[in-house]
């Protein structure tokens, strides 16, 4: 098996394992009063993450080598992806979900950025297609992704102001 479908194996099994874990949290403050903002935004994220694999998966020649220092980079970003969703822990999910009344999570990465987890993503969509030549790929899903954080943000800061003031 070439090291492009290693790479994209270990990431689906990644991103398998948060959904599970965000399904989980989801369900769990939904039912302790948390309220989905905008959950039409959803589907057009999973697309985009989907999308992104399929297109690795499908216009990168397998036996492509990869440029190693990228691939390290790209390693390198996933202590502060755990990092994130530890310090969010029963609060992460791949939603916007608010609870009314609750303060905000202030540990972690959180004490530094607001959205940490967010300069995971933009690292991992540029830089995994760069990791095997797949300047396109790279472009377009960081300029999509772009696009579709510079949206979700908006909404999460709105859905986090009322919040912000409890603190």
């Amino acid at each position: 098996m070439s090291i492009l479908y290693i790479v994209l194996a270990l990431v689906v099994l990644q991103r398998i394992a948060e959904l599970v874990y965000s399904a989980r949290n989801t369900r769990r403050l939904l039912a302790r009063g948390g309220v989905e903002m905008a959950a039409y935004q959803y589907p057009f994220f999973v697309l985009l993450h989907g999308a992104w694999l399929a297109s690795m998966a499908l216009y990168i020649p397998p036996a492509t080598p990869p440029n190693w220092s990228l691939l390290a980079l790209y390693v390198l970003v996933q202590p502060l992806r755990i990092w994130s969703i530890a310090s969010l822990g029963p609060y992460w999910t791949t939603r916007i979900i608010t609870v009314p009344g609750e303060p905000l999570v202030r540990r972690g990465p959180y004490r530094f950025f607001r959205h940490p987890n967010y300069i995971v993503v933009c690292t991992e969509i540029g830089v995994l297609p760069l990791a095997f030549g797949a300047v396109e790929i790279a472009l377009v899903f960081s300029i999509l992704n772009a696009a579709l954080l510079s949206w979700r943000i908006r909404v999460e800061e709105r859905a986090l102001l009322a919040r912000r003031s409890v603190d």
